[in-house]
């Protein structure tokens, strides 16, 4: 069913039954997860399972066939089926690396290059270095979770904080490159060249970035070096040099993934780690482990969809747009919609796309810059994307290290530190 660009109001009732199914999947996982005193306790397949058969159930006027499609769309967007596509390569790869053992040889190397007390720096760092240059925080993240969750384990220190460590640089990158998918859109969108938002989104990202190294820094001056140096294989370093040396030159995420797994293969084999059907049970053994975020992922897109169809995004946009009265307020209203449009989509492109049409209106009413609006959207996208379990970063991050998403997200200092300077940039920052 197409809708208007102007939709018709959406009465308070409504919108709450049209977002109640968000409000199914926090309470059987979130909440039974807390009753439970177990975050492992309710499986984040069964929640989304349930709120999505819910979400399916509570749609009136229309055929269960026509119910399903609605679903069904959502969870085959086009972008949503290139994102599972590096789900699988990234799992192949993963799996095949550590199979024939680059993971511990690219560890030993940096244990040997960084003190204790830089491992959370070092990480930090090369993630937002990476996540820059590539434009995406999926893609930085395959390349150094391992390299992390190896890190954890050689020196006895806390891997989700190591792993945070890397997600958070991640999301620097994201929000500032110029090829992420973010930036693309929330500069196209408002109408303003991708340099004037670079320079309004580092006033924000920059401090932020500081403050976390700096308190990285401190953490990492109670980490002790708890490990065995070992010989180092430098052949099988090779795989994960390509890796990180390909994302750094811009090459798409899939060509770097398809060429790292080409390269376990080949190294693996001639250095005698395994030979052919091994290489091959690695990889189809990481690829089925990327088996439950696949399914997650493809349950929450449908749960979303069905969610806009019935207008929940709608209301939330035009309850929060209502109470707009000076352009400190448009700003704060841009900020909050692009948070909980996050929350409900679990994909920051789309709630950028999503928000991004009401900012333009808010903008031009409030007289706010468009790199200014492009940046606020961007900003806290990334900050939401923080405050999510079920979103693709950690859900990524948490399959790789073997560990809850929900133990990650108390560590996520940079997202939560950006949220901060973001909401300085609006309350104190100049009018552009």
């Amino acid at each position: 069913m197409e809708k208007d660009n102007k939709p018709q109001r959406i009465s308070l009732g409504k919108g709450l039954t049209a977002l109640s199914p968000l409000f199914v999947f926090l309470g059987l996982f979130v909440v039974l997860s807390i009753i439970a005193g177990d975050f492992y306790g309710v499986p984040i397949t069964v929640a989304f399972l349930a709120a999505s058969v819910y979400a399916v159930g509570i749609v009136r006027g229309e055929r269960l066939e026509e119910r399903m499609e609605v679903f069904s769309k959502g969870a085959a967007r086009p972008d949503l089926l290139f994102m599972i596509w590096i789900f699988v390569l990234a799992g192949a790869f993963a799996a095949s690396a550590k199979d024939m053992g680059a993971v511990e040889a690219i560890v030993e190397v940096s244990l040997r290059v960084l003190p204790p007390q830089l491992i959370l720096t070092g990480l930090f760092l090369a993630a937002c270095f990476i996540s820059i240059s590539i434009g995406t925080s999926v893609g930085t993240i395959v390349a150094l979770v391992p390299i992390a969750q190896g890190m954890a384990q050689q020196t006895g220190n806390s891997l989700p904080l190591i792993i945070a460590s890397v997600v958070g640089g991640a999301f620097f990158g994201d929000n500032l490159s110029f090829i992420s998918d973010t930036t693309i859109v929330a500069t196209r969108s408002q109408g303003c060249r991708m340099s004037e938002k670079f320079r309004a989104n580092l006033r924000i990202a920059l401090p932020a970035a500081l403050l976390t190294i700096i308190l990285y820094i401190i953490l990492g001056s109670q980490f002790q070096m708890q490990y065995t140096a070992h010989d180092i294989q430098w052949v099988l370093v090779i795989p994960y040099l390509l890796v990180l040396g390909t994302a750094l030159a811009g090459v798409n995420v899939m060509g770097v993934l398809l060429l790292g797994i080409l390269s376990t293969g080949v190294i693996g084999m001639l250095s005698g780690s395994y030979n052919l059907f091994q290489w091959l049970k690695a990889m189809g053994d990481g690829i089925m482990g990327m088996s439950e975020l696949i399914i997650v992922t493809l349950l929450a897109a449908g749960l979303v969809n069905v969610i806009r169809h019935m207008g929940g995004i709608d209301f939330l946009l035009q309850r929060l747009s209502a109470h707009i009265s000076s352009r400190r307020g448009g700003e704060l209203c841009i900020a909050v919609l692009t948070v909980l449009t996050d929350l409900c989509t679990a994909n920051n492109t789309i709630a950028i796309l999503t928000v991004a049409p009401l900012a333009k209106e808010i903008s031009i009413r409030y007289g706010i810059a468009p790199q200014r609006t492009a940046s606020i959207l961007d900003t806290f996208s990334c900050f939401a994307q923080g405050l999510i379990p079920y979103g693709a970063q950690l859900l990524m991050a948490s399959s790789i290290a073997l560990i809850n998403p929900l133990d990650i997200i108390p560590y996520l200092y940079y997202p939560f530190i950006l949220g901060a300077c973001a909401l300085g940039f609006i309350f104190v920052g100049k009018k552009e």
